[in-house]
């Protein structure tokens, strides 16, 4: 499963949960996330997010 992390404080953008608080559907790819998207954690730009690769226990 991809995450897409913040690089500065370490929040991970969850697709089947997004982000409802700052008006990102759940199941939204992190693609389709307008370019003007913030972690809502740090304030960090969507330019400051790594894709990575994690295990899903839930399976």
């Amino acid at each position: 499963m991809k995450k897409f992390v913040c690089a500065l404080c370490g929040y991970a953008y969850d697709v089947n949960t997004g982000d409802p608080d700052n008006g990102v559907e759940p199941e939204t790819e992190f693609m389709e996330i307008p370019s003007d998207w913030v972690c809502p954690l740090c304030g960090a730009s969507k330019e400051d997010f790594e894709e990575v690769e994690v295990e899903d226990d839930n399976i």
